[in-house]
């Protein structure tokens, strides 16, 4: 074999993300206000944007679209346009033609002159926000960094993972290892405990970065229950230290936070602004709009582009004003796909969930991420972003987008029944129970089954506790103090 240097041609695929595509697809998990907010800096930035007549005001109805016409109305720049979440994010996704969205994605434009997204809220840094922020430093590779923002997404507010790993690992479509990996790079960020799915597991957590998580801490943690009915003198046996020892373990899991998330601002902070209107249209059909009022319409203002290009008279000052119109046109075109993006998952979710606009919470049906995606022909992380913190006005109320999608559990019928409606149903069996014969979750499994649903005694168990209701003993105590 020869040694010594050679010159090789090699040939490969990469995708390099440029600040417009970066923000392309962050506009999607943008909500309305957010949005109002971006369009208040580009408009600062920008002297050739400015703020249009909406449709309303000119007479029209604001943007439409049908649960069973969803497929008739495509993008003016086709599916690729509306689609580009897949075609940054999906590791197998081939490049193809993406339209004026293959400018961006090539480094067509400057990008480096739009309004930064990182400014567009004034109250605060959220805790998604401030976890996204460190994914990309720490994460080994795109699709460990994409399921662990997914994971961020699924954190309360006290940074609590609501969701099963298992039911991540089927929507995402990943295996469950890989989400394992993702769930300890979104544990390993700052603040410490977030992502814990107990608050054993949230204070095992702090108790290693501060390396206090010895076999004694352990113990102590692992049986927070007897701490909480005062069972001092077992907890110090199993946790076979002295008095003093088991005094500076408490000193030391008393600093700890045990709602880390808490910390940061949080969605709830601010007021609630439905993106979506949902109106009954007849007798069985359904209006569904963006809501134009807390959206304005940029338009690009033509006349003053004539104006200063006729006075540019340098190369630079001309490359600057096309540069500005490029943004400008790319800008209006990505809310416009924007629009059309969350109209066409909207319709989707009310034609999957109609039993819920019709009846309420017991006729809600499973609905994953991927069943949406797949209808609508597009990528689960688009479908992600469009749903995250965006939010459903119906006369029911007002709801997060990403509500109506839940796990569920066999039912008689055989198209199984929502989490969401079995919570309903345990709710109402707990509140109609006669205070002298208070129902054993046993007993709720044993009536949830005759109903038809397929459940275990600890399933039924896990949503008790989800919607805060006590146990069968804490109620009859309730009960008989209320009766006196």
């Amino acid at each position: 074999m020869a040694l010594g240097p050679r010159l090789d041609l090699r040939q490969t695929q990469s995708l390099v993300m440029t600040p417009q595509l970066q923000q392309a697809i962050k506009l999607l998990a943008l909500s309305n206000l957010e949005i109002e907010t971006f369009v208040a800096e580009a408009l600062d930035s920008n002297p050739l944007l400015e703020i249009g007549e909406t449709r309303r005001e000119a007479g029209e109805d604001a943007p439409e679209a049908s649960p069973d016409e969803h497929d008739s109305a495509p993008g003016p720049d086709g599916e690729g346009a509306l689609d580009i979440a897949q075609h940054a994010l999906d590791p197998e996704a081939a490049p193809g033609d993406m339209g004026d969205w293959g400018q961006a994605a090539s480094g067509g434009g400057s990008g480096e002159d739009m309004p930064e997204f990182e400014n567009r809220t004034s109250d605060g840094v959220t805790l998604a926000e401030h976890l996204m922020e460190q994914v990309g430093a720490q994460a080994h590779d795109a699709r460990e960094a994409l399921i662990a923002i997914r994971i961020i997404h699924e954190l309360d507010d006290a940074g609590y993972l609501q969701a099963e790993l298992r039911q991540l690992s089927d929507e995402l479509g990943a295996p469950l290892a890989e989400v394992e990996r993702a769930l300890e790079l979104v544990q390993s960020l700052d603040p410490t405990g977030v992502g814990a799915r107990s608050i054993s597991e949230c204070l095992a957590l702090q108790a290693k970065e501060a390396d206090r998580y010895d076999p004694c801490m352990a113990r102590l943690i692992d049986n927070l229950d007897l701490l909480a009915n005062g069972d001092i003198a077992r907890l110090k046996r199993l946790c076979d230290v002295d008095d003093e020892d088991f005094a500076d373990m408490l000193a030391e899991l008393k600093g700890y936070d045990p709602k880390p998330g808490c910390q940061y601002g949080g969605a709830s902070e601010a007021a609630v602004v439905p993106d979506v209107l949902v109106t009954p249209k007849g007798k069985t059909g359904w209006s569904i709009r963006i809501n134009e009022a807390s959206l304005p319409r940029l338009v690009v203002n033509r006349e003053y582009y004539t104006e200063l290009e006729s006075g540019a008279r340098d190369k630079a000052s001309r490359k600057w004003l096309n540069e500005q119109l490029g943004e400008a046109d790319w800008l209006i075109r990505a809310l416009d796909q924007r629009q059309k993006t969350i109209l066409k998952t909207a319709s989707e979710i009310v034609k999957r969930q109609e039993g819920f606009f019709r009846e309420g919470v017991s006729a809600m049906r499973p609905l994953t991420l991927r069943e949406v995606a797949e209808e609508i022909e597009m990528h689960e992380s688009t479908v992600s972003r469009v749903t995250s913190n965006k939010y459903l006005h119906c006369p029911r109320g007002t709801f997060e987008m990403k509500y109506f999608f839940s796990s569920g559990v066999a039912a008689a019928d055989g198209e199984g029944a929502s989490s969401e409606a079995i919570k309903a149903r345990i709710k109402a069996l707990c509140e109609g129970e006669d205070p002298k014969k208070v129902l054993s979750d046993q007993k709720l499994a044993d009536l949830l089954n005759e109903e038809g649903f397929d459940l275990a005694r600890r399933t039924v168990a896990k949503y008790r506790e989800a919607i805060g209701i006590g146990s069968s003993a804490q109620r009859r105590r309730e009960k008989k103090l209320k009766s006196l």
